[in-house]
């Protein structure tokens, strides 16, 4: 070898050596706690499937996503569904369900295709079953307010200042 390449060959060398004693250094000092999974539901099975079923009946999953990674070939910005539960009541989803213009209580700056549509036309009781499981979808206390950032955000397009 050259005396110029044996120098290339320390300092590349020198610098391996240099990330691997950080990233060694960043392992032994650095304690990242995990906190979880932040999404749960309060649910019973019977629930739970019989809403799943209205879910799937009405293609909810087309622009929403519950317990899932979005597709990101299909992305609609709808908002994610995970601990919804913990920002909108019962009452509110119901409320949300029947109404035959939900942008009049949620205004969403979304084209007309990608708004939300009205279930008013679904049975009452398949309308309380959605509005029940949805309630339940909870996130944890620790994670409620980056849920609270991002529905506003998309539905509004305005950065989210509490």
């Amino acid at each position: 070898m050259k005396r110029g390449e044996k120098i290339l060959f320390v300092i590349i060398a020198l610098v391996v050596a240099g990330f691997m004693g950080r990233n060694l250094w960043r392992l032994n000092t650095i304690q990242e706690v995990d906190k979880g999974i932040p999404y749960f539901s309060t649910a019973p099975a019977a629930l739970e499937r019989a809403a799943m079923d209205v879910y799937r009946e009405q293609n909810c999953k087309g622009c929403h996503s519950l317990w899932t990674v979005r597709d990101l070939i299909k992305f609609v910005p709808a908002p994610i569904l995970d601990g919804i539960g913990s920002i909108r009541t019962e009452e509110w989803l119901y409320q949300y369900f029947s109404a035959t213009k939900p942008q009049e209580l949620l205004p969403s700056r979304l084209k007309k295709e990608y708004q939300m549509p009205s279930y008013a036309h679904l049975p009452e009781a398949q309308r309380r079953l959605l509005a029940s499981y949805m309630a339940s979808l909870k996130v944890q206390d620790w994670y409620l307010q980056e849920t609270i950032k991002a529905e506003q955000e998309v539905l509004t397009g305005r950065e989210y200042r509490p």
